[in-house]
Formats: C-alpha cells, structure tokens, sequence
C-alpha cells in the first residue's frame, strides 16, 4: 500500500510538471502609440510608408534608415519631424517577431510604396489640436488647425498702443 502512495504521488508531480510546461506567455511590454491602429494592441512594429520607417511599440522608437544604418530613435529624420502621424498610412507588421523588422525593407517599400494608402484606418486615441498654444483633444481626427492671435492691427476695436484710460 505504501508503495501505491508513492506511485500516485510521483505520477501526479510529473503531470503537474508537465501541464506547467505547456502553459505560454505573450507579454507585450510596450503600448501602442495614441496614432497607432484600432485593433492591433498585440503586435509589435507598424512600418510607415510615408516616411520609410518603421515603429517599434514595445520600446516607442521609430527604426529608420539613416545613411547606410539603420538606426532607433524617438523622434523621426529632421525631413519628417511635421508628418502627421494619426493621418498617415500605418502598416501592421504581423508576420515578423525580432528585432531587426528592416531586413524586409525592399520588399515592404515595394508592396507599401510612398503614397500607399490602404483602407481607412482608425487610431487608438484622438490627435491633439493646438488652440493659442494650449493643446486640447478633438473626436474630429482628420482636422488639425492652428489658431494664432494678432498681434496688433486687431479688428477695428483697438485704439493704437496707447496706456489706456486716463
């Protein structure tokens, strides 16, 4: 009998043991950008055509060629600095894991080339709207204006540069 116990202990460890094994974990360490697509939390690079880079979620850089090197940074080249990244086309990479997503650059800017445009894509959050310098959040994603006051000239109401009442 006290062999039994045993017996029964020792195939239930191993079933235990084994049953941990098979368990996987996806972790995704970064979130996506607020410019990034509806739908797509878990993956990890968008390549943006417009622009010949791409995104890295997990570590928020862009990954772009510069002069022969392709490099990560946090900002895009200085040509790109004003692209509107909610607006533009946004590539989800779904069929790569690594960490070097440009080893199918040609292929990518052959299929997605400049001016690609895709179906309408939806972005996780709202673009920022710059209103006399204080930035607010608008539903209306597809509009960005900048409202800058006069200064001077005005609108007839003024009366010059003068100290005002005496």
């Amino acid at each position: 009998m006290n062999s039994f116990k045993m017996m029964a202990i020792g195939v239930f460890m191993l079933v235990s043991i084994s049953a941990k094994a098979q368990v996987s974990v996806n972790v995704q360490i970064g979130t996506p950008p607020p410019w990034g697509p509806i739908g797509y939390t878990n993956e990890r690079y968008y390549y943006l055509p417009d622009v010949e880079s791409y995104y890295d979620v997990n570590s928020s850089m862009f990954i772009y060629n510069n002069n022969g090197v392709w490099v990560r940074r946090t900002y895009l080249p200085r040509q790109y600095r004003t692209y509107d990244l909610y607006s533009g086309p946004k590539v989800v990479i779904r069929d790569y894991r690594g960490e070097t997503p440009y080893t199918s650059f040609n292929d990518y800017r052959v299929k997605y080339a400049k001016g690609y445009r895709g179906g309408e894509v939806r972005t996780i959050g709202v673009r920022p709207v710059i209103i006399n310098s204080k930035i607010k959040k608008t539903n209306n994603i597809r509009v960005q204006r900048n409202v800058v006051k006069s200064k001077g000239g005005g609108n007839g109401k003024s009366h010059g540069k003068g100290n005002g009442k005496k």
